[in-house]
């Protein structure tokens, strides 16, 4: 891959570029934690996105997608967001760098990657964070790898349009090569936990559906928390996020029994996150795989952003004792499944599964196994 992107950018532009990297993530527990000012614990994986970048003398940026196999040309006087085009992303960040007071110097681009699309793995992010330190590279502006995760968060929120928070771009900057980041969403402070996982490797199932339900329940989930954090502050000042209350303080809270379950959910999955590292650090898998179980069962009763094709597929581990703990990862109502599989098991489960899901549901799941690598780099 890294050798085709840099023969399709010599082929386009007629010189040597510099080849830089920025994976994909996966979050092994800590979902909807983020917003709450509370725990997360994401890895950097070895499916990347790859730019090779040059300096061209003009004031323009040229880029050229392989994936999408299209180009686009924007002048770096004068640009702005163009609508789900994947050119935006560049933008954002090329704004947000100049915003910072950067002098960015015009740039001819190829770019591409092997994170699928979709599955919520965080191509997006990796892109911003690749353009980022590509730029920075090259024009020798010395930018802190935290520098370049907010300008990337940045980018996504002013042209692309999300407001994500922070997990996506710090998990694919500052990833550590078989460990997961422990990262304090408040502070951003964080600590590195091995991955020592033996004979268990890592396999995401993606159901191949996205409901529609996505953006405007995370909306909804986000208001629902901030009630419960208005209801706990009348009893305790100090609460900022969810992240401050404890399920004492919540049992004394005069909450609707949706918001209660929101708010448990919550709560309870920071202190899973907190207790699933203690797992990784004393090598007790079995420990952190039922962390992982219950992770997904407060999300799909308690906070209600699974599935039935996500469901599904848990529901199908269960009975299975080469799986330790599987779960939904990401937003919810679609997306993957991550599962801690013996390694020898991987290509029965994988059969097993899709007989059964596309008996059910008229369609295949993919497949990937991925492993922890190193945040964002040259190549």
């Amino acid at each position: 891959m890294f050798q085709s992107i840099k023969n399709t950018f010599i082929d386009l532009f007629d010189q040597e570029p510099l080849l830089v990297y920025s994976p994909g993530r996966i979050n092994l527990i800590g979902e909807h934690t983020d917003y709450n000012g509370g725990f997360v614990l994401p890895a950097a994986i070895d499916k990347k996105m790859v730019v090779a970048i040059a300096e061209n003398g003009t004031n323009k940026g040229r880029i050229y997608s392989v994936d999408f196999e299209d180009e686009f040309s924007f002048d770096l006087e004068s640009f702005s967001p163009k609508k789900g085009h994947w050119a935006t992303y560049v933008m954002g960040v090329v704004s947000q760098l100049q915003q910072a007071g950067y002098d960015v110097k015009g740039f001819d681009m190829v770019f591409g990657g092997d994170i699928p699309v979709g599955a919520g793995l965080s191509s997006s992010a990796a892109l911003e964070c690749a353009v980022g330190y590509a730029l920075s590279e090259l024009l020798g502006f010395g930018i802190s790898k935290k520098s370049l995760v907010h300008y990337a968060q940045k980018a996504e929120h002013t042209f692309a349009g999300v407001q994500c928070g922070i997990m996506d771009q710090f998990a694919s900057v500052m990833g550590k090569k078989d460990h997961a980041i422990r990262l304090d969403c408040r502070t951003l402070d964080f600590d590195y936990f091995p991955i020592d996982l033996g004979k268990y490797k890592i396999l995401l199932i993606d159901t191949q559906v996205k409901h529609s339900l996505a953006d405007s329940a995370y909306n909804k989930r986000r208001l629902e928390c901030e009630e419960g954090v208005n209801a706990a502050r009348k009893i305790q000042a100090d609460v900022q996020d969810l992240r401050d209350v404890s399920l004492d303080l919540l049992d004394q809270l005069n909450l609707n029994e949706i918001v209660y379950r929101r708010c448990r959910f919550v709560v309870e999955e920071n202190q899973r996150v907190l207790d699933s590292c203690e797992f990784l650090s004393k090598g007790d898998l079995d420990g952190f795989g039922k962390k992982v179980y219950q992770s997904h069962d407060g999300l799909s009763k308690l906070y209600e952003v699974s599935c039935e094709e996500l469901d599904f597929l848990v529901d199908f581990t269960r009975k299975v004792p080469e799986v330790l703990g599987s779960r939904m990862m990401g937003g919810g109502f679609g997306g993957c499944t991550i599962n801690i599989v013996h390694e020898d098991y991987i290509a029965q489960l994988q059969k097993g599964v899709s007989e059964a899901y596309e008996e059910k549901f008229n369609k295949l799941p993919k497949f990937f196994v991925v492993s922890p690598e190193d945040g964002t780099g040259l190549l």
